[in-house]
């Protein structure tokens, strides 16, 4: 049988018969105090929302059908789970945004088996990206697709940590521009040169590779610096997206970003950002059309819910309600700030005429001071 303890001393306590709604009255044996002993159904709770929201389950079929669910667990639409700080650096890390609307983006950094971190912005700028990497201890290389601003936030924050671009993304962004089947035979061949990107293995082929770039150039400039004449009389390359090509796969060579991969580490670095794509983004964008319909802000609660319980170590749901800021919280300190910073403009300050001239007049201050 479990035995039950005061809440006030720890003292072990005995039955004392009923209160008038029939509910069981404990007394301690040491302080004397009588208490009714409540059924604390948070975890439970928790459970069940985390059970739904990771789901494909509607809210009817849950406990409650519906409406006592929704009542039971809607307090936790109020928490704001945040990410830990992480102080042990890290062999590799993968780094990628999600998009939830079209102004509202959830960056999100991770390993090969946890969640890290996750920063929700506007877009993917450097400033985001600072706040997100300022938080993790610098990794020896970090895969990315290439998302705008990370590479200034990354020289800002981890300035050691080498930068390996996801080689498949360069590949697509290749195929954005020629097509899979390129009328031009320039294009064919650049669009098979994008593809055997995801082919290399060893330095020797990624030296080879880069010839068989440069050859490629060499054998279609005359069909590359081809003019054309717009309406206006201006003219512009004919070929325009070829050259946009191109340019996407010598920019990542010569910022040494495209084969980081092959370099000799201690341990074995990949070549795509899969992890976090596969991984994590899929089974986000799974939950959220398992359960559309939400309004965005309980969209972006619902990936800091996903993100949160993938981390390492995970709170007790005792210690998330008591720990992690709510919509409350949060309300209550920009009242505080904006309140502060209200009464700091309407302080004047010490070189203010008026202030000086008000001292000089009715101050307690000698007025030969002023003169």
């Amino acid at each position: 049988m479990k035995k039950v303890k005061c809440p006030y001393c720890g003292f072990f306590c005995i039955k004392y018969g009923k209160n008038h709604t029939r509910k069981q009255r404990w007394q301690c044996k040491s302080c004397f105090s009588v208490f009714v002993q409540s059924n604390d159904t948070t975890t439970y709770d928790l459970k069940c929302f985390l059970d739904w929201l990771f789901s494909k389950d509607t809210q009817k079929e849950m406990m409650g059908a519906g409406r006592n669910f929704r009542r039971k667990t809607n307090k936790f639409w109020e928490v704001w789970p945040m990410p830990p700080k992480i102080e042990q650096p890290q062999s590799i890390l993968y780094v990628d945004g999600i998009y939830l609307a079209r102004k509202v983006c959830i960056l999100i950094c991770c390993n090969d088996t946890y969640v890290l971190g996750w920063y929700v912005c506007r877009s993917e700028n450097s400033r985001a990206w600072e706040s997100l990497l300022s938080r993790i201890a610098a990794p020896t290389v970090v895969i990315s697709d290439g998302g705008t601003g990370f590479r200034k936030a990354l020289q800002k924050v981890w300035p050691k940590t080498k930068l390996q671009r996801c080689v498949f993304h360069a590949f697509c962004q290749v195929r954005r521009y020629t097509t899979t089947r390129s009328k031009s035979l320039a294009g064919a061949e650049l669009y098979g040169l994008a593809r055997q990107l995801l082919q290399i293995k060893d330095r020797d082929e990624a030296i080879q590779w880069t010839r068989d770039l440069q050859s490629w150039h060499g054998k279609h400039k005359t069909f590359l610096d081809e003019l054309t004449r717009e309406p206006n009389g201006n003219l512009r390359s004919t070929h325009e997206r070829l050259l946009k090509a191109e340019k996407s796969l010598i920019n990542l060579i010569k910022s040494d970003t495209l084969f980081t991969y092959l370099r000799p580490f201690d341990f074995a670095c990949p070549s795509t950002n899969n992890r976090i794509e596969g991984a994590i983004n899929a089974q986000i964008r799974a939950m959220l059309r398992n359960h559309r319909g939400m309004s965005i802000e309980r969209r972006i609660k619902a990936v800091f819910w996903w993100c949160y319980m993938h981390t390492k170590k995970p709170l007790s749901p005792k210690e998330i309600l008591k720990v992690m800021p709510t919509d409350t919280s949060i309300s209550n300190i920009y009242n505080t700030m904006n309140s502060r910073a209200r009464l700091e403009k309407s302080i004047p300050t010490w070189g203010d005429a008026i202030v000086w001239g008000e001292l000089h007049h009715s101050g307690p201050y000698p007025t030969h001071l002023w003169d």
